[in-house]
């Protein structure tokens, strides 16, 4: 019995030897490198989208996550929202500047720059990562000051403001060099002096790690390479594995196109005039149902974006104006709430970049329509109290009535082919000619036609 023991016990640690690799191998085989695509500006959307991936790709084990690139840069705030996400990953990312013809501009730059393998595909470039954040009025064209922070002669502004931005993406991008063992010098130029680089001058330049043509080439060229993910040093294992690739959802491409600042403040015009035409015209419903999500989307979007609340304010306060310009015309009201609205919307985002500016082409109009409804709808208003009233007991005024009986001060009158009770002030008989002065208490108070007449001519 014992010998029979010893026997099955070591026929199981076998078994176990000889399972357990094969077992481990085809879990390793089972591995997959996911990958997204960021093609357009950096914004609230394209961090939701990266999120979701890290997400997606922890959850599943992926051996990497391929971030895709192709952008001219956008908000500050979502490039550092992305930044971190990509330093906290516990799995590997490689960043990927494709196809080629596509670029990695701006915040595009700072990202490749974090990522665990930095790699571009040949006809493709990266660079000019001058921050351009501050917000505010737009300036005059030819102004001594450009968005780059230099003045007209070539040199850096004096703008406090500025400088302190220039220096913080310049230690920013410094930081990642150092952490990804990457060229620092070249990122504070590209910074400083917006400087960009080719595909094949970005890896003389040690910015990138290496040239692929296509994402099997790519994983070829990461295989083997040890990058530092959480914390803790990696050896990459990518050679041969299937890519997968993760389409950004419903909600994703909803908020692409929410978060464009035109796009929200459309919202928040349509949603505020749904509502009031709502208010005006109850039983309508769709109005106030549009109006209603439209408002809701416009806020949604605007919380994620980097607004300024004064503009916010001065937007919100202009359209009231126009409100009540429509409804109690002054000229002045919609004059100042059209010029309230446009002061706001320059002053609205207070982080601007690419991708993420009010488009004048379309504000501007959005105004003068706005101007225009409710200058039109106020002059109608104004017309139709000029007209005399058609109900009630101011419309009966003038009106010409028969008398049918009289005695004393009182009788009784027919008018609109009714029996009215009548009084009046002078002597009046039957058959005299007469007309309506004022209406009380179901009483109407007439007087003689020829006496008001012969008043009038008097």
């Amino acid at each position: 019995m014992k010998l029979a023991r010893v026997a099955l016990l070591a026929a199981a640690f076998v078994a176990a030897a000889v399972l357990f690799p094969f077992s481990s191998a085809g879990m390793a085989a089972e591995r997959i490198a996911l990958s997204i695509a960021i093609d357009g500006a950096i914004g609230p959307a394209s961090s939701r989208q990266l999120k979701d991936a890290l997400k997606v790709a922890s959850e599943r084990n992926a051996a990497v996550l391929i971030l895709q690139l192709d952008t001219p840069g956008g908000l500050v705030t979502s490039m550092r929202e992305m930044i971190a996400d990509i330093l906290a990953s516990p799995v590997p990312v490689i960043g990927y500047v494709a196809p080629a013809g596509g670029h990695a501009a701006s915040a595009g730059t700072y990202i490749l720059y974090a990522t665990h393998v930095a790699a571009m595909a040949p006809g493709t470039n990266l660079g000019a990562a001058t921050p351009v954040e501050i917000g505010g009025l737009p300036s005059l064209p030819g102004g001594e000051k450009d968005k780059g922070g230099k003045d007209a002669g070539g040199q850096p502004s004096g703008d406090p403001m500025m400088a302190k931005v220039t220096n913080d993406a310049v230690a920013l991008i410094r930081s990642l060099a150092e952490l990804r063992g990457r060229n620092g010098d070249w990122g504070e130029k590209a910074v400083r002096e917006a400087a960009s680089l080719s595909a094949s001058a970005a890896l003389q330049e040690h910015v990138i790690d290496f040239v692929a043509r296509d994402t099997t080439e790519l994983l070829q060229m990461a295989d083997g390479r040890t990058v530092e993910v959480a914390g803790k040093k990696v050896v990459l294992a990518t050679k041969g594995l299937a890519v997968e690739t993760l389409d950004p959802g419903w909600f994703i491409r909803l908020l692409s196109v929410i978060t464009d600042p035109n796009v929200a403040v459309l919202l928040m015009l349509i949603g505020f005039y749904g509502i009031v035409f709502e208010v005006t015209s109850p039983g309508a419903v769709a109005p106030g149902v549009i109006g209603a999500v439209c408002l809701v989307l416009a806020l949604y979007a605007l919380d994620l974006l980097p607004i300024n609340y004064t503009g916010l304010a001065l937007m919100l306060l202009g359209v009231g104006f126009l409100i009540v310009e429509a409804f109690n015309p002054t000229v002045v009201l919609g004059v100042g709430g059209a010029a309230a609205f446009l002061l706001g919307a320059a002053m609205l985002l207070k982080i601007e970049g690419p991708g993420f500016a009010i488009s004048w082409a379309i504000i501007g109009p959005a105004a003068a329509l706005t101007l225009g409804l409710a200058l039109f709808a106020g002059s109608y208003l104004w017309a139709a109290r000029r007209n005399p009233p058609r109900t009630g007991g101011e419309a009966m005024r003038g009106l010409p009535v028969e008398i049918l009986d009289w005695q004393g001060g009182e009788g009784h009158v027919l008018a609109l082919g009714e029996r009215w009770r009548a009084k009046a002030d002078e002597p009046i008989a039957p058959g005299d000619r007469a007309e309506v002065t004022a209406v009380s208490d179901l009483v109407l108070t007439v007087r003689r036609r020829n006496a008001g007449n012969d008043g009038a001519r008097q």
